[in-house]
């Protein structure tokens, strides 16, 4: 899934936020919630409460912040997908448990979809940093996809695993747009059914 949290790292014994996570915690909020080309890094600076000088010291230009917005939360999403997978017993458990995080997410206040879509969507250069990172992050998925349908059985894992993969992005989108309530339980559906299609043996 592609939701923000804020699960800053720390520095020092009292669990301080660093600078550079406290500049990390105000751009994901921003980006997130009003689109990266209209957040300037004067507005995060200003939401911070650090000077210019502090802030280009973290990050040279606002790409850079950009990317480590992205990287951060690629971190978090795969986090999330790896520890639905270890909770639960097989790799279809794991599917339903990942719809219906996306399905809880999409009802949250603030939802606003996919953050790598959005952010895809305001840099058109595919060979920008910040498309780069949208990439990995997107194969990442793909591949990890790959791996759940080949234990359910499945042969042709990368046809399945691009249905699945857009799929997730369908239901990002329907969450945004209205259709939060039915997200979780549509798209486990969905995936189960293209696993079946592929040749998954599924207990409903």
């Amino acid at each position: 899934m592609s939701t923000t949290t804020s699960s800053a790292g720390t520095t020092g014994a009292t669990g301080t936020p660093s600078t550079r996570d406290r500049i990390l915690e105000a751009a994901t909020e921003l980006f997130y919630g009003y689109g990266i080309r209209a957040v300037s890094a004067d507005k995060i600076i200003e939401r911070v409460g650090i000077t210019k000088v502090t802030f280009y010291r973290h990050f040279r230009t606002k790409d850079d912040l950009v990317v480590a917005y992205l990287e951060r939360q690629a971190g978090r999403e795969r986090e999330a997908l790896d520890g639905v997978r270890e909770a639960t017993d097989t790799d279809a458990d794991a599917f339903r448990s990942f719809a219906e995080q996306i399905g809880t997410a999409s009802c949250l206040p603030g939802f606003r979809g996919c953050a790598f879509i959005n952010a895809a969507a305001e840099y058109a250069d595919p060979d920008s940093a910040v498309r780069t990172v949208v990439a990995d992050h997107r194969a990442w998925y793909r591949a990890t996809f790959a791996t759940m349908l080949g234990h359910m059985g499945v042969t042709d894992v990368e046809d399945a695993a691009d249905e699945v993969l857009m799929l997730r992005d369908g239901a990002m989108i329907a969450g945004y747009l209205g259709e939060a309530p039915r997200v979780g339980r549509a798209l486990a559906d969905a995936i189960l059914a293209v696993a079946s299609a592929h040749g998954a043996s599924i207990d409903r």
